[in-house]
């Protein structure tokens, strides 16, 4: 099954952003050649789109969760702003200090868990293209062989009829023998002699040529069945 190529363009349409943010990611990519089509234009396989895809989208998240964190941190930082108006300068310090410190070690772990995120959605998707291509393949083996079943079907059919032509020709050609030998032998009787009276000399001929005529009935009609059987063959192979 081949991949379905895109171009940066393609893809920037499709996600609803400019070339130049679907470049920027590209530099991301594992790999660092690229396929080009015969105008030189770069195109993405399916596992470059998939991860170009993740990165984008998980930015679009990112920048809503980093907008609930700064409005939640304008709050926050008001409410340090009125405990130090209360508080003493030490205890106030110790307090900042822990929430910076709380800061710096959730942003290390937000981070870390958006690289690993990253690394676990662009191995799902590859999985899942593999999975599809390999039901392909399977789908494709069971259709060849169903074709390799309905072929086999047809030769069978083809040396049957092909036996039976065989068979109906050998009978043709002993018939033919028959009926010329038949002929023959009519053609080798003698005419009456001339003493005989003339009526009898007549009915002898019409007799032996109604012999005649019912072979050339036989033979014509066996020349039918041939050319039925013929016309059938014909048709198998149309």
């Amino acid at each position: 099954m081949s991949e379905e190529l895109k171009t940066i363009k393609e893809l920037a349409d499709e996600l609803g952003v400019n070339k130049q943010n679907v470049q920027y990611h590209i530099k991301s990519l594992p790999n660092k050649e690229r396929l080009k089509n015969e105008k030189g234009i770069i195109l993405l396989t399916i596992d470059e789109q998939n991860f170009i895809r993740a990165k984008i989208l998980k930015i679009s998240t990112d920048k809503v969760l980093a907008d609930k964190v700064s409005t939640d941190k304008i709050s926050t930082d008001k409410v340090l702003a009125d405990k130090v108006s209360t508080d003493k300068i030490s205890t106030d310090k110790i307090s900042t200090d822990k929430v910076l410190a709380d800061k710096v070690l959730a942003d290390k772990v937000s981070t870390d868990k958006v690289s690993t995120d990253k690394e676990n959605n662009f191995l799902i998707e590859k999985i899942k293209i593999q999975e599809e291509q390999i039901r392909d393949l399977k789908e494709q083996r069971r259709n060849g062989k169903e074709q390799l079943d309905i072929k086999d079907s047809q030769i069978a059919q083809m040396q049957n009829l092909l036996d039976q032509q065989q068979r109906l020709a050998l009978q043709d050609k002993k018939l033919l023998e028959e009926y010329k030998s038949e002929i023959n032998e009519l053609k080798s009787l003698k005419m009456p002699q001339e003493d005989k009276k003339e009526n009898q000399s007549q009915e002898e001929v019409q007799t032996i040529k109604k012999q005649m005529e019912a072979l050339n009935d036989k033979i014509k009609g066996q020349e039918q069945l041939n050319n039925q059987v013929s016309k059938k063959w014909y048709q198998f192979w149309k």
